[in-house]
């Protein structure tokens, strides 16, 4: 019976340090770049480690990498990101820009994952005191597991949807793959390339 309390208190403790992440959202606007490279007069400038969290993990576990870019139209003409404009490492290996969509769904928080909160839900409560032979006994019993399992599997499920909400709904806001940069224009992106480390960009202007 000890050994299955002191399992259970061990299980409870390392599911309350996996708790959902929030998300927090990338200020692309007043981003400090860290990285630039100029070509043909359209300059880019990028930036790797956006995301925290269970968001970070998800990239290490995936192999994605989720980089926010900026790109300046100095040029004379308007051009299109992803016809006119492509990404490439300067190593000379090819780029390829994942979708948002699939980037999202490979980075996404699975609220479904927090329904182990549930295994929470048999745990009781027990007080003792010891009667007047010297034996400890139980007194009383409350269900702690009945508002544990429930409340931290509800809890984190929604908080991973408002996490995972948020996290999409700028991944879409800020989808630059086909959009038209007016000579003169600046725009801001988040885009997400399959990679397991942080390979130096540049851009090729056709």
């Amino acid at each position: 019976m000890r050994f299955i309390k002191v399992t259970l208190l061990f299980f409870a403790i390392s599911m309350l340090t996996n708790c959902a992440s929030r998300y927090k959202e990338i200020q692309l606007n007043s981003m400090n770049y860290i990285s630039k490279k100029e070509t043909s007069n359209v300059i880019l400038e990028y930036k790797y480690d956006l995301l925290e969290k269970k968001y970070a993990k998800k990239e290490i576990k995936k192999g994605v990498k989720l980089i926010a870019i900026r790109i300046t139209n100095n040029s004379e003409k308007d051009i299109v990101f992803g016809r006119d404009v492509k990404l490439n490492y300067v190593n000379g290996h090819e780029l390829y820009v994942m979708e948002n969509e699939k980037v999202y769904k490979k980075l996404k928080q699975s609220p479904a994952s927090y329904l182990w909160y549930l295994l929470l839900t048999p745990i009781n409560f027990y007080t003792h005191q010891t009667n007047s032979y010297g034996v400890q006994e139980t007194t009383s019993s409350f269900p702690i597991g009945l508002i544990l399992g429930p409340g931290l599997t509800a809890g984190n499920m929604i908080a991973a949807g408002n996490a995972n909400k948020k996290f999409k709904t700028q991944l879409l806001d800020y989808n630059i793959n086909g959009t038209v940069i007016k000579s003169g224009e600046v725009k801001n992106g988040l885009i997400g390339v399959e990679a397991d480390s942080y390979e130096a960009l540049t851009l090729s202007v056709q």
